[in-house]
Parts: C-alpha cells; structure tokens; sequence
C-alpha cells in the first residue's frame, strides 16, 4: 500500500503509454495515491492533454509510435511552459547507454519494467512531494518580491515627500508667489511634451521622462534650504551674497543625493540632482555651478531654466505673456538654447 505520509493530495499524473494494459496498471497505481490520471496513447497525445491539462507529474514509456518518450520529454523541457514538469521513464529497457539518454533530456526518474507498485508510488510520491515544495517556494519568492517591491515603493515615496517638505520651507523663506512653484512644475511638463514633437529630441524626451520631469521641477531651488533667509529676501546682493547664493546648487544637488545614498538608481532622483545642480548654467557656458554651456547641461536643467526664466517674468503679473516672451527672445543663444526657446515660443499659449 502507499504511504500517506508521503503526499496525496488530488495531483494530477499523466501516464504515456501505447500498451493499453500498462496504462491501465499504472491509472490503478496512481489513483490509489488519492491523485487524478490522464491517459495518452503516445507523446503526440500527451502534449494535446497538456495543452487544457497540466500535469503535476508525467510518467512515459520509450517506444512508443507517431511520438516517442525521448521526443516527448526533449519538447517538454525546450517549452518555458512545462519544463517544470517533473518527466519519469517507465520502460523496459535496461540498457546503460538508455538510462543516461533519459537523464540527459531532462528526466527526473527512470523505472524499469515490469515495475513494482509500490515502488512506483514511493518514488512518484517524493517527487510529487519535492514538486510542490518547489512551487510552494516560488510562491513565497514571488510574495516577498512583491512585498519588498511595495516597501520599496513606499520608501521612495516617503523620501519623496520629505523632498516636498523642505522645498515648501525654501518657498516660504523666499519671496516665491504662491502657486509659483505648481505653475513652474506645469509649464515644464507642457515645455517637454512640446519637445517630443521635434525631431531635435523626439529621441530623449519619452512619456516617461515628462511625467519624471514634472515630478523633479519643483526641486530646483531645494538648496535653498541652506541659504540664510535674510539674504533669500533681499532684492540686491553683494558680490560675497551672490556667492553665497549661488551655492545653493551644489547644496540642493548634494541634498538629493545624499537622501537616496543607498538606493538604486532612479530616473526620478538622477533627473532632480541634474535639476538642481545644472538649471542655472547658460547655453554660452557663462553660468554657474560649472561652467559648462550647450549641451554638456542636462535637458532636464535647460527645460527647467528656460521655464523658471518664462515663470519668474511672468510673476505677480510683472510681465504679460509677449512681454517675457520678448524678453527671452533677446537672451536665446546666450541664457539657454535657441531650439528650446523656438518650442517654447511657439506652444507659450498653453503656459499658465
């Protein structure tokens, strides 16, 4: 008799075998284990039960006609789908040079005929047994992935509004007009989606990159968190003030950087280090924290530069929409690009 202790549990064995009277031994055998038998004449068979059937466990002759055993296993493991499927050998060859056939396509087990039942079960029993412990272990490994994924995702968030946080602190210690930072966030995104028309940088701007950028704009000024607030207020600064100003780039950039030290890389954090760092570089290489000018800047720190110059103009209704337009159209070339600034120009009635 088979022993329980082992495993019967409903699985499902499909047995492969041109000879009806071994099939029909084998079905016995295998329902007396508590599990569920499908039948198949051939290996051509068997994989049309598969097909609607998936068995926990195959057990095969050799020889057999249309498919043999050999065949069925070789298709078995090239499929993604069912190499997983533990493959048994039932047969009466006892040749060497057979056995290790079998072993080589990927077999699990060989039993020689005539077989003994209750051999045959203890054997499909632990391999039953290992199979679900198998799948059991992939289950728990795809639960973790996804609970350590949502954790992830969480932290990020969190280390995102920590970001919010202290750029609302910046904002309130500058002398930002209210909403200026959602309408920079807005103008930025509508900038980029206007870009990813041009064929100039259809290739760098995907959909992804301008949710990204909306997200990171906002983040520009973060720096500012390290500025004393007396010199964020005033109007006019002296040389040694601007220096002190101009920092804020590199604290911002470092800021950003050092919360996410230990993270994988992220389009979201590398696009705002970039931000915050680059977006006060001109195009004529004049700006700071760097130097560096045309393309060496970032996109990302030119589409924000080109649109925190068209928000700041336009600020507490200093400027009507012609008028910064204007005014940008005489630094084009010099402050940032004069591609971006064509595109800009161009889709400005859609700014807010």
């Amino acid at each position: 008799m088979f022993n329980e202790n082992i495993m019967p549990n409903g699985e499902t064995v499909l047995i492969v075998d041109d000879v009806e009277a071994n099939r029909l031994v084998l079905e016995e055998i295998i329902q007396e284990m508590g599990c569920k038998p499908l039948l198949a004449e051939n290996g051509q068979h068997a994989l049309e039960i598969i097909k609607d059937n998936r068995p926990h466990i195959i057990l095969t002759d050799i020889s057999m006609p249309v498919m043999d055993g050999y065949e069925l296993c070789r298709r078995l493991k090239m499929d993604p789908d069912t190499k997983n499927i533990p493959v048994f050998f039932i047969s009466a060859y006892d040749n060497p040079d057979d056995i290790v056939e079998c072993f080589r396509l990927g077999g699990e087990d060989y039993i020689n005929k005539p077989f003994i039942p209750e051999m045959v079960q203890a054997r499909v029993g632990v391999h039953l047994s290992l199979y679900e412990a198998k799948h059991e272990l992939m289950e728990l490994n795809r639960r973790l992935q996804v609970s350590v994924s949502e954790q992830l995702q969480q932290m990020e968030l969190e280390k995102r509004n920590i970001l919010y946080a202290l750029m609302n602190i910046t904002i309130q210690n500058a002398n930002y007009e209210a909403g200026y930072m959602d309408r920079l966030r807005k103008n930025c995104r509508i900038l980029a989606q206007g870009m990813q028309f041009s064929p100039l940088y259809e290739s760098r701007i995907s959909d992804t990159y301008v949710d990204t950028i909306e997200l990171a704009a906002p983040l520009c000024d973060i720096g500012y968190i390290g500025i004393p607030t007396d010199i964020l207020k005033k109007s006019l600064l002296t040389d040694e003030e601007a220096v002190i100003m101009q920092n804020h780039t590199n604290i911002g950039a470092k800021l950003i950087s050092d919360l996410y030290v230990n993270s994988d890389y992220n389009e979201f954090i590398s696009t705002a280090i970039d931000i915050a760092h680059y977006h006060h570089e001109r195009w004529d290489g004049n700006g700071y924290p760097e130097g560096i000018g045309g393309d060496e800047i970032p996109l990302a720190a030119q589409i924000v530069a080109v649109m925190e110059r068209y928000t700041s103009l336009t600020e507490r209704g200093l400027n009507t929409r012609e008028e910064a337009l204007e005014i940008m159209r005489g630094e084009a070339g010099a402050k940032f690009g004069n591609e971006i600034f064509n595109i800009c120009d161009k889709i400005s009635r859609q700014f807010c």
